[in-house]
């Protein structure tokens, strides 16, 4: 995945924390695209490719929780070189962290699924939502990038960034008020399974909603 730089942290004293901070961030928001591309393998028909793509956004979440507990150790090295920023940092990695866990507990249901036809709709919509999901990641990487070199845009990407939520929350209704149409049809495990799914993505999505709301305060006061 390609390397970003984000202008919050470059007008700071370079530090090992802030490299370590940037990476962290990169990849929890690159494990959006990764879910994205495995559901789109799937929903083709394309099992094995959507299999190796989950275990790949595996891999990449692993390494986000490497790279925060990573940053809470050289936080903790320096906490007087950290106290301007430290706990800006610690709520970034966290919020981060746990969007990257709720997209690695959507994957986990769609590798269960992968081997279990569901209604072409049911993809469909799912598909969607990933799509929406990458948007909002994006839109939130944007908004990281600008704190303090463009505090008016970065306010103006987290308002997009809750904009695409609720698109997102408008979706996971209509999805969940599908399974009416489809109870009949599919596996009861499976529809379990595919229930839970889509509530991984929509708490993602609330998750970059949140994340977007912190940077709203830290972009207002910088």
């Amino acid at each position: 995945m390609e390397k970003r730089s984000y202008a919050w942290f470059e007008r700071r004293r370079r530090t090992k924390a802030l490299d370590l901070a940037q990476d962290q961030i990169t990849k929890a928001l690159d494990t959006v695209t990764l879910l994205n591309q495995a559901m789109r393998s799937i929903s083709e028909g394309h099992e094995k490719e959507g299999i190796q793509r989950i275990e790949n956004l595996f891999k990449e979440e692993e390494e986000v929780d490497n790279l925060r507990t990573e940053v809470f150790k050289e936080l903790s090295k320096g906490a007087a070189l950290f106290a301007d920023y430290r706990e800006d940092l610690l709520h970034l990695v966290k919020r981060l962290d746990t969007l990257a866990d709720h997209v690695k507990d959507a994957a986990r249901c769609m590798e269960m699924l992968a081997d279990t036809r569901l209604p072409q709709e049911l993809y469909e919509k799912t598909v969607h939502m990933t799509s929406l999901l990458v948007d909002c990641a994006q839109a939130l990487r944007g908004c990281i990038e600008k704190i303090t070199v463009a505090p008016a845009e970065a306010i103006a990407g987290a308002e997009k960034v809750e904009e695409i939520e609720h698109k997102i929350d408008e979706d996971y209704l209509k999805t969940k008020a599908s399974f009416i149409k489809y109870g009949q049809q599919m596996n009861i495990g499976a529809m379990v399974i595919f229930d839970d799914l889509i509530e991984f993505l929509e708490q993602a999505a609330d998750m970059c909603a949140d994340t977007a709301d912190y940077i709203v305060i830290l972009a207002s006061r910088d």
